[in-house]
């Protein structure tokens, strides 16, 4: 866990290792320090910090474009300081040109995170689930991963090519697409919103020399699909960005609720962690450790 008197551990290197072993690799999104926290908790061994959630949790809005490079930036710096997992950020089209994505890219990369994904939306970008999406040309989009490429430091960084053109432009075009950038250099692609199991077999078995993203998109238009399909198909990365956001709201929704019908809390915190268990999940015991060990 990501005591405050810690060595950091290399985020990109530990993320390489997860791809090179067999098996796919599950990463629950976050949009915060404290999901991370419980992510970690809960025994993964990757955090995804959701853009959709980074969106909804900030400003309360929905993921049309709404944020800039440097909020996302600050949300994952947070992140990643809460956990000793690799972390994975969306990094949405890389907020502009190839020249804003070299500065994108760096960004992310000091703040620490394992790696990115970068897509061909044309902004305002919108959720790969949500209707109305346009992207880019392709030259422009492998232009885009080829400076993102060129941007990083370390490289082990990973750099994950994401396709919204199977919306506009059907499947085989987001196929050529997701290829063509793997040749500019990207580790993994990530071919976005298939509508169905046809799709994940073609996407799978085009592009079955190279790791591939299942975007587990809760309530999103690619269907549900168990974890031993995935991992037949032959995915290596299983993001779900949204499960804990819906879990939250949810919990909130039901606890307001209840208190205002009651006009206090005391029924709402018998479905609720209690206070020790929470500042114990949060890391009051290591600040007591340390305030004897200084004070």
């Amino acid at each position: 866990m990501a005591d405050l008197l810690r060595s950091r551990p290399n985020g990109p290197a530990a993320f390489r290792e997860l791809l090179s072993q067999p098996g796919p690799v599950l990463l629950p999104g976050c949009y915060d320090a404290l999901g991370a926290r419980l992510i970690e908790q809960a025994g993964f061994d990757v955090v995804y910090m959701t853009g959709f959630g980074t969106t909804a949790s900030l400003i309360g809005r929905p993921d049309v474009g709404l944020l800039g490079m440097s909020e996302m930036v600050d949300n994952a710096r947070r992140i990643v300081a809460a956990t000793d997992l690799p972390v994975i950020a969306d990094a949405d089209t890389g907020y502009g040109n190839q020249i804003n994505a070299i500065r994108s890219i760096q960004a992310y990369e000091q703040a620490g995170v394992a790696g990115i994904h970068i897509e061909d939306q044309v902004l305002p970008k919108k959720c790969g689930h949500m209707e109305g999406k346009v992207v880019v040309g392709r030259d422009e989009f492998v232009g885009k991963v080829s400076a993102a490429v060129a941007a990083r430091r370390d490289p082990n960084f990973t750099i994950i090519a994401r396709t919204d053109a199977r919306a506009p432009h059907g499947v085989d075009e987001a196929v050529d697409r997701a290829r063509a950038a793997h040749d500019a250099g990207a580790d993994v692609l990530f071919v976005e919103a298939l509508q169905n199991d046809e799709e994940l077999e073609h996407v799978a078995s085009e592009l079955s020399d190279i790791p591939l993203v299942f975007n587990w998109a809760e309530g999103g238009k690619t269907p549900p699909v168990t974890i031993d399909r995935i991992n037949e198909l032959g995915f290596k990365l299983v993001i779900m960005p949204i499960s804990t956001l819906l879990a939250a709201t949810r919990a909130m929704q039901e606890a307001l609720a209840q208190i205002k019908i009651d006009g206090t809390p005391v029924n709402a915190v018998k479905n609720m962690p209690a206070f020790d268990e929470f500042t114990d999940a949060i890391g009051l015991p290591e600040i007591i450790e340390l305030e004897a060990r200084f004070s």
